[in-house]
């Protein structure tokens, strides 16, 4: 006799479909409202609402791996997301923030982090070379609006330092060059928080902790700078070791000829 099969997994798998892509939503909701923020001059809020997106964003992409949802509509729709709420959004933030009386200068450097942002999202789209899932080719996008986003709510006022709009300036230059260099970044999708972890671990995670719950703009801060940093000194390092193992295997070369 023939049974039907029960339907309750197949919603159940459509409900998957649909997690990731509410996230994604989110993601879109926190750009939009920090566009509105900034607007109303409530810089540090708005601030937030992109460092808070970032999140959203890393979890949605979690989500789609653990429950096998990763499909084309969701990395479109993923995609699109970000060039409002990692590229406009932080863009016309710090635009917002403290370049409106700086003439051209005040508008070129935002729409030239913008510009960036989204060719960084385009190769990512038609990458079709597999590549080493630990690392992300350029600065990932999100990373890029979440160090904007930190150095604005670490000082809301941009008149609080003379040289705090020419510090904004001079990041936003450097992180759109660093979204299209070809710096490789740890995207740690290979971390497994289901794994035990060493007690070593344990101090290191309470001080980052401690840091974010009595000082969260300086948490923020120092995550951006040691993250975006990280791909120029891995290139550094590798470059360093890969011309130490050279001399150290030139002798030998020698020796066999």
């Amino acid at each position: 006799m023939n049974r039907k099969r029960p339907r309750r997994p197949r919603k159940l798998r459509r409900g998957a479909y649909l997690l990731p892509s509410l996230f994604t939503l989110g993601t879109i909701v926190l750009g939009f409202y920090a566009l509105i923020r900034g607007l109303r001059g409530d810089f540090a809020s708005a601030a937030l609402m992109i460092i808070l997106a970032g999140v959203l964003d890393n979890l949605d992409g979690r989500i789609a791996r653990l429950t096998n949802t990763d499909s084309d509509f969701g990395r479109e729709f993923d995609s699109l997301a970000d060039v409002l709420t990692f590229g406009a959004a932080p863009a016309l933030l710090a635009h917002l923030w403290g370049f409106r009386e700086l003439g051209r200068v005040g508008w070129l450097l935002p729409l030239f982090f913008l510009v960036c942002a989204t060719t960084r999202l385009a190769r990512f789209n038609v990458q079709t070379k597999v590549m080493d899932r630990r690392f992300f080719v350029g600065l990932p996008v999100p990373a890029a609006a979440g160090s904007v986003a930190a150095i604005v709510f670490f000082a809301p006022d941009s008149q609080w330092q003379p040289w705090l709009p020419a510090v904004l300036l001079a990041a936003l230059a450097w992180l759109g060059l660093l979204m299209v260099s070809t710096f490789r970044y740890r995207s740690f999708k290979e971390i497994d928080l289901r794994k035990r972890w060493s007690y070593r671990a344990a101090p290191l995670l309470a001080a980052f902790v401690l840091l974010m719950i009595y000082h969260p703009s300086a948490f923020f801060l120092s995550a951006a700078i040691l993250y975006t940093s990280s791909g120029p000194i891995g290139w550094v390092v590798g470059r360093v070791r890969s011309g130490t193992t050279e001399r150290k295997s030139s002798p030998s070369e020698e020796v066999d000829r």
